[in-house]
C-alpha cells in the first residue's frame, strides 16, 4: 500500500469516529511516518501528550498532543488488503482511546481493541 491510500484509510478512520468522540478530541494532531524510532521497536502506533483526563485547569497553550501511525511496521504485517485496513484502524483507535484516557478494558468493550 503506497503512502497516499496508507493516510486515506486513517483519515477514513478519523472520519468514521462517532459524533462523541469527536466532541471530546481536543488539541490533537494526527500524522503518519514510515518508521517508529529505535526505542519504539516495531509499534504500529504511539500516542504522545497528555491524556483528557489527566489535564489540570492550568492546560493552556500546549502544542498538540500527536498520534503518530507508522506505515512500514504495517506493511511488514503482510496481510491482504482488507486486513491491513482493519490493523489501520484498530491502531488509529487505540491511539485515540490513550487521548481520550480510555483503558484496555473498555477498548474491548467498545470492540477497539
Amino acid at each position: 500500500m503506497n503512502r497516499e491510500d496508507f493516510e486515506t484509510v486513517v483519515d477514513r478512520t478519523l472520519e468514521s469516529l462517532p459524533a462523541w468522540v469527536h466532541d471530546k478530541i481536543d488539541n490533537l494532531h494526527v500524522v503518519v511516518e514510515e518508521h517508529p524510532p529505535p526505542e519504539l521497536g516495531d509499534s504500529l502506533g504511539v500516542y504522545e501528550g497528555v491524556s483528557l483526563p489527566e489535564r489540570a485547569g492550568e492546560y493552556w497553550g500546549a502544542l498538540p498532543d500527536r498520534i503518530v501511525i507508522f506505515r512500514q511496521p504495517h506493511l511488514r504485517l503482510r496481510l491482504d488488503q482488507h486486513d491491513l485496513e482493519a490493523e489501520i484502524r484498530k491502531t488509529v483507535l487505540h491511539e485515540i482511546a490513550h487521548h481520550l484516557g480510555i483503558e484496555d478494558d473498555r477498548l474491548t468493550e467498545l470492540g477497539w481493541d
